[in-house]
């Protein structure tokens, strides 16, 4: 278990499993963001940032890949559109966020941009 804190903020974490999620969460996003038609001038770009909402932390993990196609789907194991995935990374990185007493969340940016935006949630620890 690893104690991460900052100045107002105590997260009580198994710091491999959620390296793990992150991991899993991150080559998601590099792998659609590098899908991405190289026809147009559009670079693949990934961005990963954090909020502290008071009640817990996001991390978000943000592409500009195609966006979601099939999400109901997304937790599915063994369930992939990659010809080379195992259809275990999204299921995996949800897993170890709800033994964490969070959530994974996907859904397409709604930011004006094209791409998917995942996010990681933690409860900060009392």
């Amino acid at each position: 278990v690893a104690v991460v804190s900052t100045s107002d903020v105590v997260l009580m974490a198994d710091e491999d499993q959620i390296q793990q999620a992150l991991i899993n969460l991150t080559r998601n996003a590099v792998e659609a963001a590098l899908s991405i038609d190289r026809t147009t001038d559009k670079e693949p770009e990934v961005e990963i940032a954090w909020e502290n909402t008071g009640r817990e932390i996001i991390i978000s993990i943000l592409d500009n890949g195609a966006g979601l196609m099939n999400a109901e789907n997304l937790f599915v194991p063994f369930y992939t559109t990659k010809p080379s995935g195992t259809g275990i990374g999204l299921v995996l990185a949800q897993q170890i966020a709800q033994a964490h007493k969070g959530s994974v969340r996907l859904e397409n940016r709604f930011d004006g941009k094209s791409g998917c935006r995942a996010e990681l949630r933690l409860p900060h620890s009392a």
